[in-house]
């Protein structure tokens, strides 16, 4: 039975003006030999993530569906980080198999001392190789951490141990050759429709980040030339004042969702109820983003309406 590998770029395949593929990957990485799984390698794009997309994404999650359909044990992609914990999610809610989707890549490319994309990539196979890793959807593996995609999120621009889950925590271990989940979370339902790749390309989601003395002037005519609108709130679910009736009229014509842009803790819904609070914004229609940081409330938010399906109850897994 092999793993299939996916490579997309970023920097665990830059060496120099050189880019790497998956066979120099997988010769640059002790302990290959004891995976017990042949890798099957499929070289996609050498492109960073910053100009990856979600149609590209989906094109990647289908062809890793296709080779555990004929009876990969797992698969495992790697990319840049700029983007991988968007790419990670967006692959969880569409990913169907028990086999394990993993993503992995690297904060120190291979001209650099000590880099670390061997350790991950190793660490990711063996991940997408195990038994323990079935039925946990799309991962993250890095640092020898597995990560749940709906949690993990890129928190420093340079350290290795750049991949933190800050609501969790990882949900299990590599350590040395043992894979060790150490819980469970249950899979969600994602998202039921399905929308090509192309589909996809046409829906346009805002995400808008709320800052002191903020009037608003940014969103006018969002409503013209987007579909949705992520809102990066204060604190637990707060925007100024006069911000909110301009937030209420949007969301009389587009979903619009509302989050924390702190990086941890849920918005909530019935603590504070002056203007501009969450319980203002949520009796004006806005969607309750619950867990979802605004990254990963703006893939969910953009796939819902590509897929009509019913934004409130995507949502509400979260909450």
């Amino acid at each position: 039975m092999s793993v299939a590998l996916f490579t997309l770029g970023g920097t665990i395949s830059m060496a120099g003006s050189r880019r790497l593929t998956g066979d120099d990957l997988t010769a640059a990485m002790p302990g290959l030999d004891g995976l017990g799984h042949e890798v099957a390698i499929q070289d996609i794009e050498k492109i960073p993530s910053a100009n990856l997309t979600a149609a590209k994404v989906l094109e990647v999650v289908d062809a890793a569906s296709k080779a555990v359909a004929a009876g990969a044990a797992g698969a495992v992609v790697t990319q840049g980080t700029d983007t991988l914990e968007e790419s990670a999610f967006l692959a969880d809610l569409v990913w169907p198999h028990s086999q394990p989707l993993v993503f992995t890549g690297a904060m120190r490319n291979p001209t650099l001392a000590g880099p670390d994309g061997p350790a991950n990539l190793l660490a990711a196979l063996r991940v997408a190789s195990s038994p323990a890793a079935r039925d946990l959807g799309a991962l993250v593996v890095f640092k020898e951490e597995i990560h749940a995609a709906r949690w993990v999120r890129k928190t420093h621009s340079t350290s290795t141990a750049t991949f933190e889950s800050p609501n969790a925590g990882p949900i299990g271990h590599v350590v040395e050759d043992r894979v060790r989940v150490l819980t469970r979370p249950f899979r969600l339902d994602g998202v039921q429709g399905s929308a090509e790749p192309a589909e996809l390309d046409t829906i346009r989601v805002a995400l808008y980040t709320v800052t002191l003395d903020d009037d608003g002037l940014l969103l006018q005519g969002l409503a013209d030339t987007h579909q949705g609108l992520v809102v990066a709130a204060y604190g637990v679910g707060h925007v100024p004042a006069a911000l909110a009736p301009v937030l209420g009229e949007l969301a009389t014509r587009m979903p619009v969702v509302l989050t924390s842009r702190t990086g941890a803790g849920s918005v909530v819904r019935n603590t504070y109820h002056s203007p501009g609070s969450e319980t203002d914004l949520l009796q004006r229609g806005l969607i309750d983003g619950g867990f979802l940081d605004p990254y990963k409330a703006r893939v969910l938010l953009r796939l819902l309406v590509a897929t009509d399906d019913d934004v409130a109850a995507g949502f509400a897994q979260y909450v």
